[in-house]
C-alpha cells in the first residue's frame, strides 16, 4: 500500500511553530493548490483546495525559519486523519499532510524575512535526513504549476 502526496502550492499564511511536551518542534501551515478547467460551455473555471501541512523536528524548524505567506513550495508527505473529542464532547476530525520533504520554489515575499537568515533554497528530507540545497525549480516548469 502507498500513502504518498505531492503538492505544489502557495502558503496561505506564515507557519506557526510550537513544541510538544517532550520538546519536539512541530510547525503547521496552510497550502493552497488551484485547479483550472473549461466547463461544458467552454467557460474557464477554477477551484482552490486548501491543505493543512504539518512538519516535525528539523523540517519544522526550517519551515518556520524560511517559509512566508504567499511563497511557492513543493511538499511531499503522507495523508493522516486524526479524530478527537473537543472540550464540549463533540467528535472532531481533521485531515493533514504530514510532510517528509519541503522545497522552496520561490524567494521569500518582499515583506522581508521572518528572521535574519540566509535566503538560499532549502530542501530537507525529514526523519533524520540532512538539509541539502534544492534546485529552485525542483524539476517543475511554470507550465506544470496549476496557478
Amino acid at each position: 500500500m502507498v500513502n504518498r502526496v505531492i503538492l505544489v502550492g502557495h502558503l496561505g499564511g506564515d507557519p506557526e511553530m510550537r513544541y510538544t511536551s517532550s520538546g519536539t518542534p512541530v510547525t503547521n501551515f496552510s497550502l493552497a493548490t488551484n485547479e483550472r478547467w473549461n466547463n461544458q460551455d467552454g467557460e474557464r473555471q477554477e477551484r482552490t483546495e486548501w491543505h493543512k501541512i504539518v512538519t516535525w523536528s528539523k523540517l519544522a524548524e526550517i519551515s518556520n525559519q524560511y517559509l512566508t505567506k504567499g511563497q511557492l513550495v513543493f511538499i511531499e508527505g503522507r495523508i493522516q486523519t486524526r479524530e478527537w473529542d473537543d472540550k464540549d464532547g463533540n467528535k472532531r476530525r481533521t485531515t493533514e499532510i504530514i510532510a517528509s520533504d519541503m522545497r522552496m520554489m520561490s524567494p521569500r515575499s518582499s515583506d522581508g524575512p521572518r528572521q535574519e537568515q540566509k535566503q538560499e533554497p532549502v530542501g530537507v528530507a525529514a526523519e533524520g535526513g540532512k538539509a541539502e540545497e534544492a534546485p529552485m525549480d525542483a524539476g517543475v516548469t511554470e507550465d506544470d504549476i496549476p496557478f
